[in-house]
């Protein structure tokens, strides 16, 4: 598929990167039997891996175990490097939402080699995502954001920001100190507890009613 172009107020933005938070909250970590990290979890996507609403999802074939978790995503609007805390929050072009799709039964096996975890999390079609709103600090409280996840109608997965472990100022600058955080960069924040599997024909939903609602249908 092409890459997906995102406009922000008549703003174009090319995605570039895909910078996934793992183990950002507290519950999640627990249903994981793990322990809480001293320092953001960092993973990543390509931007080939993004899929819009509405599309059809596959299930992966190197795996069996197909989890969904959703997680508010942000875009990134400007150039920065070391961003200070009290600014991070400027550097945000857009806001939306996302499944960052894992392979639970591939990331176990993986993890227990002491592997990498690409091929439990960077697999085709493995980071849908909704359209992007412009982020307005005035209208839009970024760190008290209520969202969901349903699957064929059942609630699944409900967070809040505000119980992140690396609040999202947190997030912006520790990233900018890795990386040189560019436009059209992309933040998958982590995922609340309630993650679980998905069979082919499941309708998967995931809203805020500050952001929109987004589905996708896993084929039969």
């Amino acid at each position: 598929m092409s890459v997906l172009q995102i406009s922000i107020e008549g703003r174009p933005y090319t995605p570039q990167r895909i910078f996934c938070i793992g183990k950002n909250y507290d519950e999640h970590v627990k249903e994981l039997g793990s322990t809480a990290p001293e320092e953001p979890v960092v993973f990543m996507k390509p931007v080939c891996n993004i899929v819009t609403p509405g599309e059809t999802l596959s299930m992966p074939r190197h795996g069996s175990l197909l989890h969904h978790e959703v997680e508010v995503v942000l875009l990134i609007g400007g150039e920065g490097q070391d961003v200070p805390e009290a600014n991070a929050l400027s550097y945000i072009a857009g806001i939306t939402l996302g499944l960052d799709l894992t392979l639970r039964d591939v990331q176990g096996r993986l993890k227990k080699a002491g592997l990498p975890w690409e091929l439990s999390k960077a697999f085709e079609q493995s980071a849908p995502l909704g359209h992007f709103k412009a982020y307005d600090s005035n209208t839009i409280e970024l760190e008290n954001l209520l969202f969901t996840c349903s699957v064929n109608g059942d609630l699944r997965q409900q967070g809040n920001t505000r119980d992140m472990l690396f609040p999202v100022r947190n997030l912006i600058h520790r990233l900018s100190g890795w990386w040189t955080l560019r436009p059209g960069d992309i933040i998958f924040t982590g995922t609340p507890s309630g993650v679980g599997p998905l069979m082919p024909g499941d309708q998967v939903d995931i809203d805020s009613s500050v952001i929109g609602r987004f589905s996708w249908t896993l084929s039969r």
